[in-house]
C-alpha cells in the first residue's frame, strides 16, 4: 500500500506539472512571439476581420453570424459534455464508495477514502471551471454578435466590440483547454500510470495544434497592408 500511495503522490503531480508547464511555455511564446503560435495567428486574423467588418452592414452582419456560429456550437458542445461528465462523476462517487473493494489496488492504485475524494474532487473542480469559462464565453460571443450587427446610434465603439469579441474567443479556448487537462485526471480512476501517459499524449497533440504553423514576413505584410 505504501508503494501504491507513493506512485499516486508522485505520478499524478508530475502529470499536472507536465500539462501546466506546457501551457506556461505556450503562454511565454504567445506573449513574446505570437506569430509562431496558432492562437496568436488566429487572434491577429480575427482583429483584421473585425476591422474590415463595418458595423451596420447587413451583408457583413450576416457574415458575422455565420462566422460565430461554429464557435458558439463548439462552446455549447464543450459546456454540455462538461456538465454531463460532472453528473456522471456524482453518480459514480456514491457507487465507488460501496464497491471500492472490487478494485485491485495493484492495478487501480490506492483506493482509500481520502484518495478517492481527491480523485473525484480534483476532476470536478477542473470540470466546473471549464463549464464556467464556456458559459461566460457563450454570453460574450452572443453579446459580440449583437454589437457587430448593431445599427446606427445603437452601435458601440469598435474598441468595446473588439474587447467583447476577443474575450469570448479567449474564454472558449480556456474552457476547452481545461476540459482537455481534466481528461488525464479522469484516468486516475484506472491508476496513476495512465495519468502520466495521457498527459504526455495530450501535450504532444496540443503541441502539434498550437505550433502547427507560423507567419513569414510576407504573410505579415499581406495581412497588415
Amino acid at each position: 500500500m505504501g508503494v501504491l500511495l507513493y506512485l499516486d503522490t508522485i505520478l499524478v503531480p508530475l502529470s499536472l506539472f507536465i500539462t501546466v508547464g506546457y501551457h506556461a511555455y505556450l503562454w511565454h511564446h504567445f506573449k513574446n512571439q505570437p506569430f509562431i503560435t496558432t492562437i496568436g495567428i488566429n487572434i491577429h486574423k480575427r482583429r483584421l476581420w473585425l476591422q474590415l467588418n463595418h458595423q451596420g452592414d447587413e451583408k457583413k452582419g450576416m457574415l458575422a453570424v455565420q462566422s460565430l456560429r461554429n464557435t458558439l456550437m463548439d462552446t455549447i458542445l464543450a459546456a454540455t459534455v462538461t456538465i454531463l461528465i460532472i453528473l456522471s462523476l456524482g453518480a459514480l462517487i456514491s457507487n465507488t464508495y460501496h464497491a471500492n473493494h472490487l478494485f485491485n489496488p495493484t492495478i487501480f492504485g490506492s483506493q482509500s477514502r481520502k484518495i478517492l475524494m481527491l480523485k473525484y474532487g480534483s476532476a470536478s473542480i477542473f470540470l466546473l471551471f471549464s463549464f464556467l469559462c464556456s458559459s461566460l464565453a457563450l454570453g460574450y460571443l452572443v453579446d459580440a454578435n449583437f454589437l457587430i450587427n448593431a445599427l446606427g446610434e445603437f452601435s458601440s465603439s469598435r474598441d468595446y466590440t473588439r474587447r467583447i469579441f476577443e474575450r469570448g474567443f479567449m474564454l472558449a479556448m480556456v474552457g476547452n483547454r481545461v476540459l482537455c487537462i481534466t481528461l488525464p485526471l479522469l484516468l486516475w480512476m484506472l491508476g496513476p500510470v495512465p495519468v502520466v501517459l495521457a498527459a504526455l499524449g495530450l501535450v504532444r497533440g496540443l503541441y502539434e495544434l498550437d505550433f502547427g504553423g507560423s507567419f513569414t514576413k510576407a504573410n505579415k505584410k499581406s495581412l497588415t497592408s
